[in-house]
């Protein structure tokens, strides 16, 4: 063997070995996980990816899976009382007393020289509501107030003055309300304090009076803390049901919080990117639909998964494996077969939750075709010069 051929072969070696790590590179560059292998996740031995429950997701499965319960104010808070007329401590009173003639404890006049009882109205000065929740009535004494309506008030007083007044009337008025009262705050144009009078405020009254929110609305949600407890439901949902439109209560706290839900998708979908969604919720066949769908020739139609943490309530048939978390959720993988018809109606049903990952895998097939692809377009040059070499 000549110089030249010495030359020759030893060239061809690393042109060799560069098309063997070729190979072995592209081998290794799916953009993620197969579907084999998200398949086989919850039986992996593997400490890092072992405990995942899979769920297929059809028909079947979505009857067996518990029903989510949608905030609902309606439900939670249930119908209150218009509560405007109930004092309470702080709320000024205004008291005025009538007697029929002849007038014996209010009102008396003089006409030639002969003192004439006169029957007419006393407005007696106005009352504060004190910490003790009583008001001092003159001949009637300490009454109580807060926590009685108006006309108990007034019954009370009435009793007290018989035997003392000539049939005495009694009108009771709330002029400045300063206990029945709820907070609006958040994402508002004026965090407010707003009276509660006998109309009967409600949510969207609540949020008018505090110049409305500062986002979309359905884009918020709003939450309202009751008695140590807090409901909460999308703002566009109180509007387009009268029902969760519910009277509020004193103390009530509403809060109109921004929070923009949205999922990830990921793999071989038209787009990658977290899509933001309405508070009011979206399918998973909408999901699919807003990141164009599946790649078309890249995506494997039976590789479609939803990566979620659920609650171990919301988890049915769970494996012994199986475990909550130390946040006590579970990791949940659901496996969609988009070959399958009855997938889509299943698709329709299925909702998806704020931070959900979506992952498509690539479809084997076209993996295989990307990676012979990527070997001829790079390796016969290289193979074309080394020829052209050796002549």
């Amino acid at each position: 063997m000549n110089c030249l051929s010495h030359l020759h072969y030893g060239a061809r070696i690393p042109r060799l070995c560069l098309v063997a790590a070729l190979l072995a590179t592209t081998a290794c560059t799916s953009i993620g996980p197969g579907t084999g292998r998200v398949v086989n996740a919850g039986k992996a031995q593997d400490s890092a990816i072992q405990g995942i429950q899979i769920v297929n997701l059809d028909e079947r499965s979505l009857v067996e899976m518990p029903r989510a319960t949608t905030p609902d104010f309606a439900t939670g808070l249930g119908y209150s009382d218009a509560v405007g007329e109930t004092v309470g401590s702080g709320d000024v009173l205004n008291v005025t007393i009538w007697e029929a003639p002849p007038a014996v404890l209010f009102g008396a006049s003089a006409s030639s020289g002969m003192s004439v009882q006169t029957s007419g109205a006393t407005t007696l000065p106005e009352f504060l509501v004190g910490p003790s929740g009583r008001i001092s009535v003159p001949f009637a004494g300490l009454v109580q107030a807060a926590g009685r309506t108006l006309p108990q008030i007034e019954q009370d007083i009435i009793a007290r003055l018989r035997g003392k007044a000539h049939l005495p009337q009694v009108a009771v008025r709330l002029i400045r309300n300063l206990s029945a009262n709820v907070s609006v705050v958040g994402e508002v144009a004026n965090s407010t304090r707003m009276p509660l009078t006998p109309k009967g405020e409600t949510i969207l009254d609540a949020i008018a009076a505090a110049g409305g929110t500062k986002q979309q609305s359905d884009k918020m949600t709003i939450q309202v803390s009751r008695g140590g407890q807090v409901y909460s439901m999308p703002f566009a949902a109180v509007i387009n049901d009268p029902r969760q439109n519910v009277v509020l209560k004193t103390g009530d706290v509403v809060t109109a919080l921004f929070r923009p839900y949205s999922f990830t998708m990921l793999g071989a979908a038209g787009q990658n990117q977290e899509v933001p969604f309405e508070a009011t919720g979206l399918s998973l066949a909408q999901a699919m639909g807003r990141v164009g769908g599946l790649a078309e020739g890249r995506a494997d139609p039976k590789g479609v998964f939803v990566f979620r943490w659920e609650e171990p309530a919301a988890v049915v048939n769970r494996s012994a494996s199986v475990s909550p978390r130390s946040d006590g959720r579970i990791p949940v993988i659901y496996r969609v077969d988009m070959r399958d018809p009855a997938t889509y109606f299943a698709m329709q049903n299925f909702t998806i939750h704020d931070r959900d990952v979506l992952y498509v895998s690539t479809n084997p097939v076209a993996e295989f075709q990307r990676v012979i692809g990527l070997i001829a377009s790079t390796a016969l040059p290289i193979v074309a010069i080394d020829n052209a070499i050796t002549r």
